[in-house]
């Protein structure tokens, strides 16, 4: 699963890079922009960002505030606190895939096309689906492995 992220992440970085610096020469160099490049682009610029905040969730790599660490003293309590993180991460992440799935569900109903190039909008609208799935997902493997580590006792101190 890392090697196909990890090559996923690359190839949408790639396009995106290779649309943009397309546009650029056309545009700014040729004086001759490619009409709908920018419709185009955002279909992977869209998954590029949604998965790579899976990519953050599956590394458990996002970005944390835990003013609460700072008085914490022991592993055990250090785990108790990623577990309720978790929890509520979960609770939050559930709520927010319901909405998206009621999303997910319109876009299918209403089938929109872009304005120029008339690409149907619903290959961008369910990445937020996917992705929301996928990082609920992940997060439910990460409260798992904390739970482990708090049942067998390896976060004692």
């Amino acid at each position: 699963m890392d090697r196909f992220a990890k090559y996923l992440l690359t190839a949408l970085i790639l396009i995106v890079a290779i649309g943009q610096f397309v546009q650029v020469i056309t545009r700014y160099v040729l004086q001759i922009p490619v009409m709908g490049l920018e419709e185009t682009m955002m279909y992977p610029t869209l998954w590029l960002y949604i998965f790579g905040a899976v990519n953050a969730s599956r590394e458990n790599t996002h970005i944390l505030a835990n003013v609460l660490e700072i008085f914490l003293t022991t592993n055990r309590q250090h785990t108790v606190l990623a577990i309720i993180a978790e929890v509520i991460s979960l609770i939050v992440g559930l709520w927010l895939l319901s909405w998206a799935w009621d999303f997910t569900r319109y876009a299918w109903r209403v089938w929109k096309e872009s304005p120029t190039l008339y690409i149907p909008t619903f290959y961008a609208d369910i990445a937020l689906v996917v992705g929301l799935l996928l990082m609920m997902v992940y997060t439910v493997w990460h409260l798992l492995g904390h739970m482990r580590i708090l049942v067998q006792g390896e976060a004692n101190d």
